[in-house]
């Protein structure tokens, strides 16, 4: 208790020393009561852009409030946009942990000393960041391998830090008006569970090994192999790999990599995650990928860390196409009609008026060579501007916004030349051919095929229960004809009664009004 009581003391020293209750009440709209602790409070500079102030209490405050930052980085339909573009400066800054603890955390998980497991073990880590760091070693039969260790002590200090952001993320969403939108309770739940996923390595190496099977036949991506003998949930041991770092320019045009190429083949590598697979890699920065130079796999990409993978579903990938191809033809109508459709947009919703703002939103974009538009830019537009429109953004469409941003700056770092819009436009019509045609209703029959043998066998058996079913009468559907058929039987002796009763009343006025004319009686 006293430990958290101290954390919570800090978090609230380094909140007032870079001014976070400030950028907090200026998005309340009390002009009043920002200037009375502004008074209060006289001593601190506040004259940094309050992006810069943000970041600077994240890093003061510890890798956990790091990575809730980089989370929020990544929600720039819901920050602004000066804001974001700050936080997405946030780095691991994390110093590695002693050795000791790692051997004894390999000895733990995996049930033996490194020296046991390895024919040698690097104990000095190359790499080092908030949640795990890596260490080199190679197996006893001679292959060479990375050892990826997690930090001692991260599910209690997560679980504390994560706790006291739940907490302010309920007082946020109490006092702030904007709160329904930015949902700062379901931010940090989203954060909970990413930070918690990434606590276990298995998922990783599971990530690892399905990107690994999807680009098996392919010469544009490398992937690591994971020894699955070597993992478990704290420490998993994979292929270590040899490359260039992509964000070495410099290095790569002196081993006679195609930059160009290069750009080229790193559009076509998310595009192909994107739409063929549903499943990509969202961690896409510069830190996490190679280029290989060894000669039978030159030029190549090498991918590393797979703690955060995005997948889609064949209505997301629908939706993203549509929209995508929509933008290219510069058909703002279908734009507002696939979110309204989709169901992110309110039923209710004018698609002239969703059109009209699409079209404003995009249009002076398209003005300018088609070299200089960032298609990332022109998305987060979109999310921004369809707030208005209450448009719920789904979680797995800015994880692939915020990927789509990352891989259009990689690539323009790359080659400045890129037309992103050119290079994408083609795939995306192919696919979208594939999946309206014959070869995509073929695909999808093929994929359902199991499932058809599976059910057409029992379609006899199935249909004879059915018919059976409804020639014998259920025991209430017996019980039900019972009694209409009594109610039946008791209207037709009154129907009876009335019909013998007016007949007899009839026939008895007709003899009565002859036997008076017989006998010459006045009626």
């Amino acid at each position: 208790m006293i430990l958290k009581f101290l954390r919570l003391f800090k978090i609230i020293r380094v909140s007032i020393k870079y001014g976070l209750d400030e950028i907090a009440i200026s998005g309340l709209q009390v002009p009043r009561t920002a200037k009375l602790i502004d008074t209060l409070i006289f001593w601190r500079d506040l004259s940094s852009p309050r992006g810069l102030r943000l970041r600077l209490a994240l890093e003061e405050l510890g890798p956990i409030f790091v990575k809730f930052g980089q989370v929020l980085s990544t929600r720039r339909d819901l920050m602004p946009l000066d804001i974001a573009e700050e936080l997405a400066r946030l780095q691991d800054r994390v110093p590695p942990f002693d050795s000791d603890l790692a051997v004894a955390q390999i000895t733990k998980s995996l049930g033996a000393h490194p020296d046991q497991l390895f024919a040698r073990f690097e104990r000095e880590p190359v790499a080092s960041a908030s949640i795990a760091q890596v260490h080199f070693a190679t197996l006893k039969d001679g292959r060479e391998v990375a050892v990826k260790v997690l930090r001692p002590g991260m599910k209690k200090l997560i679980d504390e830090d994560v706790a006291l952001m739940h907490i302010a993320a309920d007082w946020t969403s109490r006092l702030w008006a904007d709160s329904k939108r930015l949902k700062p309770k379901e931010v940090v739940g989203e954060f909970d569970k990413y930070l918690h996923d990434e606590l276990d390595l298995m998922r990783e190496a599971a990530n690892a090994s399905q990107l690994r099977r999807n680009f098996a036949n392919s010469d544009l991506l490398l992937v690591p192999e994971m020894h699955w003998d070597y993992c478990s949930s704290s420490v998993i041991v994979m292929e270590r790999m040899y490359g260039i770092p992509v964000s070495q320019t410099e290095r790569l045009v002196a081993a006679g990599v195609d930059l160009r190429k290069l750009s080229s083949d790193g559009v076509e590598i998310f595009f192909t995650q994107v739409f063929r697979d549903g499943f990509f890699h969202a961690d896409m920065h510069p830190g996490n990928i190679l280029v290989s130079i060894a000669p039978e796999s030159f030029g190549r990409y090498i991918a590393l860390d797979f703690g955060i993978v995005g997948t889609l579903n064949d209505y997301d990938k629908d939706y993203l196409s549509q929209n995508f191809l929509a933008f290219f033809r510069r058909d703002y109508k279908r734009v507002a009609e696939a979110h309204i459709e989709s169901g992110w947009a309110p039923k209710d919703t004018r698609v002239d008026e969703l059109e009209a703002a699409v079209r404003a939103c995009c249009e002076p974009i398209f003005d300018r060579p088609l070299k200089d538009i960032s298609f990332g830019q022109v998305l987060l537009r979109l999310f921004q501007t369809s707030r208005r429109f209450n448009v719920e953004v789904q979680p797995q469409l800015v994880l692939l916004q915020k990927t789509l941003l990352n891989i259009e700056g990689l690539g323009r770092q790359l080659d400045p030349e890129l037309d992103l819009w050119q290079t994408a436009k083609p795939y995306l019509e192919k696919w979208m051919s594939n999946q309206v045609g014959p070869q995509g209703f073929m695909e999808r029959l093929r994929a359902e095929a199991p499932r058809y043998a599976h059910i057409f066998p029992q379609l006899p058996r199935l249909l004879h229960q059915a018919l059976t079913v409804h020639g014998e009468p259920r025991e209430n559907e017996v019980e039900l004809m019972k009694t209409l058929l009594a109610e039946q039987r008791q209207t037709n002796r009154l129907l009876s009664f009335i019909v013998y009763f007016v007949g007899a009343f009839a026939l008895g006025a007709l003899g009565l009004q002859v036997f008076m004319r017989w006998h010459q009686l006045p009626f």
